[in-house]
């Protein structure tokens, strides 16, 4: 039987891990299907002139855009896919350290933390998109943007803050936040003998 209650935690959260990224994995396109939503409004609103449609195959987003892949007489249209689950592996993660607390009301916590998520894994979508248009690929499409040199600059940023950052940080902090009670027990296990 393990007595500390951070090693209790960390092996809990060690065996939810598996459980949650199956879960997250098989589930995605019906857990990430409002991410899909919201990326289409912003990017229906923010780059109308850019795209033409947004569309959600299993767990990627389908970007139809108005950019050409060749001259502007030449026809087609340049399509760009982006992979959610590259942004959204912080929801098993979430709900893997909110199941080792094993606080009250867990199942709202879980729900908090997805609802909080969401937008953040939009920005990891729509940064990904806009990269791909306006910095990685040929200068003729990048070029039909209209994005200046500072605005490339800003979409590099907000690509590698949304990869690289968000994915992780985002919720690490809204579990500190959601399981402020647990994290006192934890730093005083006096509190915890007492109240068992």
């Amino acid at each position: 039987m393990i007595k500390s209650p951070l090693t209790r935690f960390i092996v809990l959260a060690l065996a939810w891990l598996p459980v949650t990224f199956a879960i997250w994995y098989f589930a995605s396109p019906i857990l990430l299907w409002p991410v899909e939503l919201l990326v289409d409004l912003v990017a229906r609103t923010g780059f109308a002139d850019l795209i033409r449609s947004v569309d959600l195959a299993a767990a990627v987003v389908v970007f139809t855009t108005t950019l050409r892949p060749g001259s502007a007489q030449a026809g087609g249209a340049v399509s760009v896919d982006v992979n959610m689950l590259l942004y959204a592996f912080g929801l098993p993660l979430f709900a893997a350290l909110t199941l080792a607390a094993r606080q009250r009301g867990w199942w709202r916590l879980l729900a908090l933390g997805y609802v909080v998520l969401l937008p953040f894994i939009a920005w990891g979508v729509l940064a990904d998109f806009l990269k791909n248009i306006a910095i990685t690929s040929s200068p003729l499409i990048a070029s039909q943007t209209g994005f200046s040199g500072w605005q490339r600059e800003v979409i590099a940023f907000a690509f590698q803050f949304g990869s690289l950052i968000l994915p992780t940080v985002v919720p690490a902090i809204v579990w500190v936040l959601t399981h402020r009670p647990f994290l006192e027990r934890l730093r005083n296990p006096r509190v915890v003998q007492r109240s068992e």
